[in-house]
């Protein structure tokens, strides 16, 4: 990719936010997900991340030795993950290693997802849309009902959506259904959890400048890449990952059931 994503700003200032916490990011190998480890292990959490086995090994390696080198001395050695996480029991299996290693989880970062341009419905047959809501939405249910066995009050689940949740896409339908779902998953969850201080909130970023994005479209579309935003650019990785900071940390405890719109100014109306 070129230029290559940006995870970290260098004028970017820890505070110790997330002193003591144990994070677990899926998808962290690399764009947001990356990203976020890099500013959870900087604001003082121990982080798991899982990855596509075979797939994503040496993003995962990249990631693994960058966060040795940005977390905190008291934080523990980060571990990667390989996992299909659209099978329950692979998100057990990813839980419990956590639990293993750590001892608990409080936030759990949803955040796994795969995308495919297409052009008309006619194209989405039965085993691609089965795909993609179990990477999309399936394992957020997974994870979560594994993680909460592990979590304790003032733990926090953070959902990743997209503006297209809201907005629409044609040439990602099946895509930004999975998103509009994780909208509705985020505030039943929350309603469901409030009574024991578990806070669930989500993130629904514009276009951001990830591998994903560019293996996913056309040459012609991702050179115009946030041209669709009253910016007039896509965001880089380390713009939407303080949002994740914040929901993650005590500065956030009276949020739940929310969704934090890093969109370059695109109005969403929701």
């Amino acid at each position: 990719m070129d230029p290559i994503p940006q995870a970290l700003h260098p004028d970017y200032r820890q505070a110790n936010k997330l002193h003591g916490k144990v994070a677990l990011v899926t998808g962290g190998d690399s764009g947001i997900g990356r990203s976020i480890c890099y500013h959870f292990a900087l604001e003082g959490a121990t982080v798991a991340f899982t990855y596509v086995p075979g797939q994503e090994e040496e993003d995962a390696k990249e990631t693994l030795k960058k966060i040795q080198e940005l977390k905190t001395p008291d934080a523990k050695a980060p571990i990667a993950l390989p996992a299909d996480l659209g099978f329950d029991e692979n998100c057990k299996m990813v839980v419990d290693e956590v639990v293993n290693n750590f001892g608990c989880i409080d936030i759990l970062v949803n955040n796994a997802a795969e995308q495919h341009m297409t052009k008309t419905v006619e194209e989405i047959d039965e085993d691609r849309l089965e795909r993609v809501f179990r990477t999309n939405i399936f394992s957020y249910f997974f994870m979560a009902r594994h993680a909460l066995k592990h979590m304790k009050e003032g733990s926090s689940i953070i959902n990743s959506t997209s503006v297209v949740a809201y907005s629409g896409s044609p040439i990602l339908l099946d895509y930004c259904a999975t998103k509009g779902a994780i909208v509705a998953f985020t505030r039943g969850l929350a309603l469901q959890l409030a009574e024991k201080g578990i806070h669930v909130n989500a993130v629904a970023a514009g276009p951001v400048w990830t591998p994903l994005r560019v293996a996913s479209l056309p040459e012609e579309l991702v050179a115009k890449s946030g041209s669709e935003t009253p910016m007039n650019r896509a965001a880089q990785p380390h713009e939407i990952a303080p949002s994740y900071v914040f929901l993650a940390s005590n500065a956030s405890s009276y949020f739940t059931g929310q969704v934090i719109h890093p969109n370059g100014g695109m109005i969403v109306n929701a």
